[in-house]
């Protein structure tokens, strides 16, 4: 008997395993996010997690002037690990492998890069949180994003 549980079990832990993976991606981060601070402005959006992946858009700007834009990924690679990557304004991709996750937070790092190192989301009750500074916690940008509501038909 002892020999034919063990299998079964193995067999039934193996979906579960891909689930617990899966679920490290932050699907709390789905969305379309604003903020708006005086003429400041900012907006985020992010797709539903699928297939390993999350792509992101989002712009910065001041009074009906752009200041940046950039386009991102959460990505999970081959190994199984998941990284951010960024492509600000066009440029090249940078890689910030994640460094924490729970349920309504998320943390990626790269102490080689030069600004930002560490990236920050996390949620507080409906609003969407994020955060770039050094691996130190100097140089602190924050924005404070609420959801966009879709018009309704």
């Amino acid at each position: 008997m002892k020999k034919l549980l063990l299998p079964l079990l193995l067999t039934l832990a193996t979906p579960l395993g891909g689930q617990t993976r899966a679920a490290q991606l932050p699907e709390w981060l789905a969305g379309t996010w604003m903020m708006e601070d005086g003429a400041s402005w900012a907006d985020e959006m992010w797709t539903d997690p699928r297939g390993g992946l999350m792509l992101g858009v989002a712009r910065i700007g001041f009074g009906p002037q752009l200041q940046s834009w950039e386009v991102t990924q959460i990505r999970r690679k081959p190994d199984g690990s998941i990284s951010f990557f960024a492509q600000p304004n066009g440029k090249p991709a940078s890689e910030f492998p994640m460094v924490l996750v729970s349920e309504e937070a998320i943390e990626f790092a790269n102490p080689a890069h030069d600004y930002p190192q560490r990236i920050r989301y996390w949620r507080q009750g409906k609003l969407l949180m994020a955060e770039t500074s050094k691996i130190d916690g100097s140089q602190v940008m924050r924005w404070n994003y609420r959801p966009v509501v879709p018009p309704q038909d």
